[in-house]
């Protein structure tokens, strides 16, 4: 993979699929409103056009937008995981990752990267229930499923974060070089809760920071009931396997 040489030490990561209503928008506020930071899509070969869209803006923002354009659709895990590795290449300190469709609040990318570089913290996570439940325009039946699945998941793993499947966070670049990307088997919304959960397993430490959480008002939403019931069996999994395995890390 080619390494990149900049002055810039964080990189967003936004996986996209069929997003052509936010992404032009989302990638112009996040730049006029924290120019701090750079912003890799992660495309998959979304059939609206969300790739050409942000392959047009990239002379713009002259080396600041970054596009991966995988072939298919294959799951928000591996796109995170393509994100990270380019991320390692690119020699980029700070990897943050958020959603395509502004249901994270983007004045939150400047704490959450705060939090890590300023606080001795190792992962910050943009959660909506560390101050009761923070979420705008959702129908009732899904808050009160993500509620419990966090729940229940946090019950089953035993770690102390309150959302474990938010995908709004900052890892530091070491949290990333210690855990074997290439092990993680979540491809869903369960793959937010292994990361963390092997990030504990690790001794990083990690902080929640409270955000209001925003429905999508543009655009379809990916969620469904197969990834749910992923998201349960791969926590179950999580904890057996980890009471086989020993976490060590070299001191960072």
């Amino acid at each position: 993979m080619t390494t990149y040489h900049h002055d810039i030490d964080s990189l967003v990561i936004i996986p996209t699929y069929n997003e052509v209503e936010n992404i032009a928008l989302l990638i112009d506020a996040i730049f006029a409103t924290s120019p701090m930071f750079h912003i890799l899509v992660v495309d998959d070969a979304s059939p609206d056009g969300t790739g050409n869209v942000v392959a047009g803006l990239q002379p713009q923002y002259n080396g600041k937008l970054h596009l991966l354009s995988r072939p298919q659709k294959a799951g928000l895990g591996t796109a995170y995981i393509a994100g990270f590795k380019f991320a390692l290449a690119s020699n980029y300190q700070y990897i943050l990752t958020m959603d395509a469709d502004f249901s994270h609040p983007i004045d939150k990318l400047q704490v959450l990267y705060e939090t890590c570089d300023q606080e001795g913290y190792d992962v910050s996570v943009g959660s909506r229930y560390v101050n009761g439940v923070n979420v705008v325009n959702w129908p009732m039946g899904r808050v009160l499923l993500s509620y419990i699945a966090n729940w229940v998941a946090r019950y089953i793993i035993g770690i102390p974060i309150l959302d474990l499947t938010a995908g709004y966070q900052c890892y530091k670049r070491g949290v990333l070089e210690t855990i074997d990307l290439g092990s993680i088997r979540s491809i869903g919304y369960s793959f937010q809760v292994e990361m963390k959960f092997l990030a504990y397993q690790y001794g990083f430490k990690l902080k929640e920071i409270p955000i209001v959480f925003t429905n999508r008002i543009r655009g379809s939403s990916k969620m469904s009931h197969h990834i749910i019931l992923e998201a349960f069996f791969r926590v179950i999994k999580l904890k057996v396997s980890s009471l086989f395995k020993r976490f060590h890390r070299t001191l960072l």
